[in-house]
Order: structure tokens, then sequence, then C-alpha cells
């Protein structure tokens, strides 16, 4: 029995929402989005509200709440947008925005173009801070975990492209030969 899913989800207005079997498209300010309902999910428009509803076997049961969340980022993604903050850490590292092309210095021999996906936009403030901005979540975590994949941080200088709030755990670097 899931306590998410049985919660309602608010419509602000202007964004609309269209059923058409199990599928629901959300079309708002910043976008459209849409989302195949597993099969047994069913969605019920009431006035401002949404409710994820499900039928009574046990595979609804386990996907209520996770359908319920996905409607929900949905609809706050097309009213309010989604970010994501990445930092760049290294001497020399540094990011720059060349249209939709993101070019990254981390270290290489050469700088890392990451071509942006359509409907995210990033912006570098200070060279060495990323900030990603969308209407799709899963998209936006996606685009920020392929950009740290680039150069993730190590664990012993702490160099790499980290999330704004991730802590890097640093480990001890050798000791010192012949110190006795």
């Amino acid at each position: 029995m899931s306590r998410v899913g049985k919660a309602p989800i608010n419509v602000a207005s202007g964004v609309k929402i269209d059923l058409k079997g199990q599928l629901l498209k959300v079309e708002g300010p910043k976008g459209k989005l849409s989302f195949e309902l597993p099969s047994g999910i069913t969605v019920k428009v009431e006035g401002t509200e949404l409710k994820v509803v499900k039928d009574d076997t046990l595979e609804t049961t386990a996907l209520q709440g996770v359908s319920r969340t996905q409607v929900q980022n949905m609809v706050t993604g097309v009213t309010t947008g989604f970010t994501r903050e990445l930092d760049i850490v290294g001497v020399g590292y540094r990011a720059a925005v060349k249209g939709n092309v993101l070019s990254l210095t981390v270290g290489y021999s050469h700088a890392v173009d990451f071509k942006l996906p359509e409907g995210i936009q990033a912006k570098v403030e200070s060279n060495t801070h990323v900030v990603l901005t969308g209407y799709d979540k899963m998209l936006i975590g996606m685009v920020a975990d392929k950009i740290r994949g680039v150069r993730p941080p190590e664990p012993y200088q702490g160099k790499g492209i980290r999330y704004t709030n991730e802590h890097i755990i640093r480990k001890a670097g050798k000791a010192a030969a012949g110190s006795k």
C-alpha cells in the first residue's frame, strides 16, 4: 500500500493534461512531456488534481508510487522546470558554452565537447560552475551524469567534475618512503 501513490497531484493553471488510453501527455509553458502508464495504472483528472489509481494486483501496487512520482515530475517540469549544478575542481580545469555544446577542459590533451540534447540548456558561471536547466527531470539527471563521467572526482586530490553538494571521501596518499 503506497502512501506516495495515493497523494493527489496539484495541477497549476496553464497546464494541459491529455490522457488517451495509457498515454499521458502534459503540456505547459516550459514544454511538452509524455509518459506511457504501466498496465493496471490509470490517472483520473478531478478538477485541478490528478489521482493515480491502481487495480488490485501486487504488480500494480509496486508501480503506483513510482508512476505517481513520474507524473508529478512531469507536471512540475512543464511549470517551473528543474536545475542541476556541477562544479569543476582542478588547476586549469574549466568549461565554456558555445551554442548547444559544452566544452570541457579537464586535464586531457584536448577539450571535450559535449553536445547538449534538445530541451537542456547550460550556463557556465566563473568558468568552473555549470548550471543545467530543463523541464525533463530524468533527462537532466542523465546529462549531468554523463558530464560528470567525463572526469569523475578522484579520491586523492579531489580533482574532477562533481555535483555541487556532493561530498567526496578523501583517501590518504602514500606514506613517505624511508620514514621510521
